[in-house]
């Protein structure tokens, strides 16, 4: 029996000891009666629910946030897309081939290679646990999976459109991602321990056939990203609107407290690195080197992929990685961003 399969065995309904002894099931609610719900309250409120616009603050911070969803959806949906093919069409037997056999060329080697194979942070970290579990040298795999959802052509081109009047970032960006993932990779190298990081498993959204996979990956990773793209726009809309602008200047005139707090907020956001440069792009009061800094930790250290770390490489990877990681790429996006902005 394949894993697919197995999946759509375990996704039947269980029968409830109520219902083996002819008792009444207890009905709950699906997604499509909560959907059908909440559209009937919007078609009976709507008259109220417009009164809520009538105020130029909601207008500006609706306009603010269709426009991030509007730029940000193609690069998501490609992103995605080539996310999916990636995992179903290209066998694990390649990396191995493709990577050299010594550890400390293969680092670099693995970090240059996110720049033309697209995927999101969701699907970069099971891509790496199933490198590792191949064969791969820790350190490679780790290298790419920070570079991957960071410096891909996707969020490159999506950086340049973001940032129209400001070409650099994009290569900046780049530059600095790709650093601070040899950097890592390296450190892993020279100072990782094999007991600090559990063997992933492999069963990551593998379906009956190649293309079965393709959808269930495509589709998983394009929700997922979908939820934060809007948690993000969101967060954009209430910074531009709601939050005072001499609260937001004060913390963007200071450069060591804008760098942090821009950090701070791309951790917390966890936003698709297809999608995130449009929310930065809207972050006007901040200077480009915060950012940078942006762009730069959000693909590689947010809530999500410290939660997804811990689950496939254990919390004692985790706890170590995350960390360092931050720093190296706070550190990098300043040097980088003093250099090139």
């Amino acid at each position: 029996m394949t894993a697919g399969r197995g999946a759509e065995v375990d996704a039947r309904p269980t029968i409830t000891g109520d219902a083996q002894s002819g008792g009444k099931r207890r009905w709950r609610p699906g997604a499509l009666e909560v959907l059908t719900v909440g559209l009937i309250v919007v078609l009976v409120g709507q008259r109220w629910i417009v009164g809520w616009f009538d105020s130029p603050r909601l207008q500006a911070g609706a306009t603010i946030f269709v426009s991030i969803i509007v730029q940000a959806l193609p690069f998501l949906v490609l992103g995605v897309v080539l996310s999916g093919a990636i995992a179903a069409f290209v066998p694990a037997s390649f990396w191995r081939r493709a990577l050299p056999s010594r550890p400390g060329l293969a680092v670099p080697v693995a970090g240059c290679a996110g720049a033309v194979l697209p995927g999101c942070e969701c699907a970069s970290v099971p891509v790496a646990g199933g490198l590792i579990a191949r064969g791969v040298a820790p350190a490679a795999a780790l290298a790419f999976l920070l570079s991957a959802p960071a410096i891909n052509p996707i969020v490159i081109a999506s950086t340049f459109v973001a940032f129209p009047n400001d070409p650099e970032m994009a290569a900046a960006r780049f530059v600095a991602s790709l650093i601070t993932a040899v950097i890592i990779g390296w450190l892993w190298l020279r100072l990782g321990r094999d007991e600090w990081i559990r063997m992933p498993r492999r069963d990551h959204l593998v379906g009956q056939s190649d293309w079965h996979t393709f959808r269930l990956t495509a589709t998983h990773d394009f929700l997922h990203a979908g939820g934060f793209l809007v948690i993000g726009g969101l967060t954009a809309a209430v910074l531009n609107v709601l939050v005072p602008r001499d609260w937001l200047q004060t913390v963007a005139d200071n450069p060591w407290l804008s760098v942090l707090a821009m950090a701070a907020l791309a951790v917390v956001l966890s936003i698709c690195s297809e999608a995130d440069a449009f929310v930065a792009a809207s972050l006007t009061e901040f200077s480009l080197t915060s950012r940078l800094v942006f762009l730069v930790v959000g693909p590689m250290v947010d809530l999500k992929l410290i939660a997804l770390q811990s689950g496939t490489f254990g919390k004692a990877f985790a706890t170590r990685f995350a960390p360092a990681t931050l720093v190296v790429a706070i550190v990098m996006s300043v040097i980088v961003g003093g250099w090139l902005l």
